[in-house]
């Protein structure tokens, strides 16, 4: 069996599971390239094979600090009878631009390093603090305490208030510019798509193989209503609804064992 490396060897996988050749399936080639598209977002969206955590490093520049410091400006325009009519608002400019095939983000780390952090600073102090503890205790005993460590330096440091959404590609860093350095670094904490052009393997992915046939064959069963009733050559006759029917029970099943069984925790895909 020849396994998919390609959206176009993943098509011809399709129509022989669906019996080509020995069935003609009608559906376009434009179709086959829309279902196949459908399936790998979902893929993306909803299978943990199909995203990988990873980290990006982003240099700040000086251009970046001083557009932080602008605001994009907001008017308000409802219907109806205002007291103030047409009241401004600002809202600021301090977000970073990522790549298309970023899903989502955790956090980010923070901007200065000990290095820059005087004896007198408190981020100083916790650390030297949790370095008492790793030196005075066994290190089995720190690996067990580490994470309630984070958590109340997270409760007195602060994280940095991060706000992101997909369909923008904005990651808005709500933090004051006076701790901003051109030329420092952010170390930004994510969830990145798997890009199939590069990692051919994803074509071959069980799962994506089924999911992707489903939709596919659902799409055959839609083109094939149009013209329901009409005997093919040799007097055959294709039920359309009997294979959406088909169809729509492998995609719900197959999404029903995705969101159960592969997809990511909920909260590990929100920042």
């Amino acid at each position: 069996m020849a396994e998919p490396t390609s959206k176009s060897t993943l098509k011809d996988y399709i129509k022989r599971k669906l019996g080509a050749p020995v069935l003609e399936i009608n559906v376009d080639d434009d179709q086959l390239d829309d279902r196949i598209d459908e399936a790998l977002q979902y893929f993306h969206e909803y299978h943990y094979n199909g995203s990988i955590k990873t980290y990006l490093k982003h240099e700040i520049t000086q251009d970046e600090i001083n557009s932080f410091k602008t605001n994009d400006t907001l008017t308000g325009s409802t219907s109806g009878t205002q007291a103030i009519a047409g009241q401004s608002y600002g809202e600021s400019k301090s977000y970073v631009t990522l790549p298309e095939h970023v899903l989502s983000v955790l956090r980010i780390f923070p901007f200065n390093s000990g290095q820059t952090s005087s004896m007198f600073d408190i981020q100083y102090q916790l650390r030297l603090n949790d370095l008492w503890d790793l030196t005075s205790t066994s290190v089995l005993y720190y690996s067990q305490v580490q994470q309630h460590i984070k958590l109340i330096n997270d409760m007195l440091v602060g994280q940095i208030p991060i706000r992101y959404n997909a369909h923008q590609n904005r990651l808005y860093i709500d933090y004051t510019t006076a701790k901003l350095n051109a030329g420092e670094y952010i170390i930004i904490e994510c969830y990145r798509k798997i890009d199939p052009a590069d990692f051919t393997d994803i074509y071959n992915d069980m799962f994506l193989k089924k999911y992707a046939t489903a939709l596919v064959k659902y799409q055959w069963g839609e083109n094939l209503s149009k013209f329901q009733g009409i005997a093919l050559p040799g007097g055959v006759t294709l039920d359309a609804q009997q294979i959406k029917t088909e169809a729509q029970e492998e995609i719900t099943r197959l999404e029903e064992e995705s969101r159960l069984n592969f997809e990511m925790p909920v909260m590990d895909l929100m920042g």
